[in-house]
């Protein structure tokens, strides 16, 4: 069985007020192109189509065009929400999507039900399930437990009653314990978004969206496929691609054979970051030998000791792209911001508003203030979104 995995489109997004619409078109063309030649029996595409829960139209419309480009060349595809998206809208007219082989997970209202797909090996159950909060799950288990995404997750799994003899994949969205962060993923509120891997032993292959840079979670057979794009400059070092996973034979002895590898992307625009001083940056030499990079997106450091008056403008002169611009000198290395300031970047909402509060009251939140707190801030994003 072979399963074309994507996720995390995030069709709409704007990067450094910059509308990412045409480069997604290209790369959407492009997966368009490796779909036809990989003739997988399956396109997986887990969570996070969209950037936000109310997409602009432009981007709903270049998921229609990939939806019905993908279902006129026959291709069976497979797709879940992700924290990103809006269940409701994104499931809107599901069974109607599953006559022409698209396939959309419905909001989650306690059970999975598993797709059979069937190869020269026999049958492959293939369940869907969205992004899940445990207040998601809770609701339908009130005798149970649930109190972490753990809990959250093994209670939806355990729901499904995987048949461990059998083949089966999982396509889901969520943090799995030990997966690798990058600035342009969604912190969650408490800090407490991580999944066990153990909640997975029933699955020969699992199918992540939620982190953008292509990784294992401990095996190839728990896979976070990443972004078809670069989202930010953390992101400057990966190569993006899609996974192309095959499952065969399953034997109680050895599991099923699982074969995993990648195909390249690339952008119209690459994301990248430069350094120099100003006349270095603009010298004709530093850029003719690479004329089509100066349209790429980039981060420009300028080394120079004095600063460059209107340098923004200037140097959009000859890189169109320019998406941020600072100084490495001795000035802004004599003022760097502190670690603890630095390390913040990195707190959730919560820890950074427990920290607050503790400095203006001289002591710690109970833990009645934290649950309201914790419940009130996720009110908030989800409002936002």
């Amino acid at each position: 069985m072979k399963l074309l995995h994507l996720s995390d489109l995030h069709l709409g997004k704007r990067v450094n007020e910059f509308s990412m619409l045409e480069d997604q078109a290209y790369i959407l063309q492009q997966i368009l192109k490796i779909t036809e030649e990989e003739r997988p029996d399956a396109v997986l595409i887990a969570g996070d189509i969209y950037d936000k829960s109310v997409p602009p139209a432009e981007a709903v419309q270049l998921f229609d065009d990939f939806l019905y480009q993908l279902s006129k060349g026959g291709h069976q595809v497979f797709l879940i929400s992700g924290n990103h998206d809006s269940p409701e809208r994104l499931s809107f007219g599901g069974r109607l999507m599953d006559r022409s082989g698209i396939h959309i997970a419905p909001v989650y209202h306690g059970h999975v039900e598993p797709v059979t797909l069937t190869d020269r090996y026999g049958e492959l159950e293939l369940y869907l399930l969205p992004f899940l909060k445990p207040a998601h799950v809770r609701r339908f288990f009130p005798d149970r437990e649930i109190t972490s995404y753990t809990d959250a997750v093994r209670t939806a799994v355990e729901e499904m009653k995987p048949d461990k003899t059998r083949r089966n994949v999982l396509v889901t969205h969520q943090f799995v314990t030990g997966a690798s962060r990058c600035d342009s993923e969604e912190l969650s509120v408490g800090g407490t978004d991580n999944v066990d891997a153990s909640v997975f032993d029933a699955f020969d292959y699992v199918a992540l969206g939620h982190i953008h840079g292509p990784q294992n979670v401990g095996s190839g057979r728990i896979r976070y496929c990443g972004t078809p794009l670069k989202y930010s400059f953390s992101e400057v070092s990966h190569k993006k691609s899609v996974t192309v996973a095959e499952i065969g034979e399953k034997t109680e002895e050895e599991g099923a054979k699982l074969s995993v590898r990648t195909r390249p992307l690339e952008p119209l625009h690459d994301l990248r970051e430069i350094r120099g001083t100003y006349m270095e940056l603009t010298d004709r030499s530093f850029y003719q030998n690479g004329e089509e990079s100066r349209e790429d997106y980039l981060h420009v450091t300028l080394t120079d000791e004095e600063d460059v008056p209107d340098a923004m403008a200037r140097l959009r002169i000859i890189y169109p792209n320019l998406m941020r611009l600072d100084y490495d000198n001795r000035r802004t290395r004599a003022g760097a911001a502190p670690v603890e300031e630095t390390e913040s970047e990195q707190k959730s909402p919560l820890e950074l508003f427990a920290e607050f509060y503790e400095r203006q009251n001289n002591g710690p939140m109970s833990e009645e203030q934290r649950n309201f707190a914790e419940g009130l801030i996720e009110k908030i994003w989800e409002d936002e979104r």
